[in-house]
């Protein structure tokens, strides 16, 4: 199915997927993207989620492991310094036909195909980004005093999806973010937020793996967890 570009144009071409797993995981142990998880790793998920929307699909490790295949992955690429770095070595990697590119952590296992679809969805329909979010429920103040309106405030997670030119183009100068969307906000591209999943958090600890399984596990027997 063909994208829409922000002047109404079709855009044809498929979705790349690109999944950063490049971390070392310092503060979790070990490199986290590699951790147990329901009888698989915990990278496996997010590859697997990716793949329901993606014609293809690069992965972004670390430099030890390049050359090493990974089911769910048709590119095996090392990453860099920093995450824009990683997302940069990956999107080098996705061919030049590709219309929409979706970014992901790998490390945010439960990222479901229906978010994947939603922010391509969003991107299809004319934005240069789209972000899944969830609302903020705990109370958030300024450091120098004054609560902040949280209503007004989103979470933002990944995957986040982009029109491949307007990511691209973002990236062209080596800046740097915490994450892609601000920096195709940054070169002016409209960025638009979609529902996210409360359930998608990023793995920081071994506890969060914990976690993660639970649901998992609830997800197999059919609850909502």
């Amino acid at each position: 199915m063909p994208t829409t570009d922000p002047q109404g144009g079709a855009l044809p071409g498929p979705v790349w997927a690109v999944v950063v797993a490049a971390g070392r995981g310092e503060r979790f142990g070990m490199a986290k993207q590699y951790a147990p998880l329901a009888r698989r790793r915990v990278l496996d998920w997010s590859l697997e989620a990716a793949r329901s929307q993606a014609a293809g699909v690069v992965l972004v490790v670390p430099a030890d492991r390049a050359g090493v295949p990974e089911p769910g992955a048709d590119v095996v690429v090392a990453g860099g310094a920093t995450r824009s770095d990683s997302v940069r070595a990956g999107l080098a990697a996705v061919p030049v036909e590709a219309a929409v590119v979706v970014v992901h952590d790998a490390a945010r296992p439960l990222a479901g195909p229906e978010v994947f679809a939603a922010v391509v969805a969003a991107v299809r329909a004319g934005a240069d980004a789209a972000v899944p979010g969830v609302a903020v429920v705990d109370t958030v103040r300024w450091r120098d005093g004054g609560a902040v309106d949280r209503d007004a405030l989103v979470a933002v997670q990944t995957p986040q999806a982009f029109r491949a030119g307007a990511l691209r183009g973002a990236h062209a100068e080596g800046s740097e973010a915490t994450d892609d969307a601000t920096l195709v906000e940054a070169a002016g591209g409209r960025v638009v937020v979609v529902d996210g999943d409360p359930h998608n958090r990023k793995l920081t600890d071994p506890g969060d793996v914990a976690a993660a399984e639970h649901v998992l596990r609830g997800r197999e027997r059919g609850e909502s967890a």
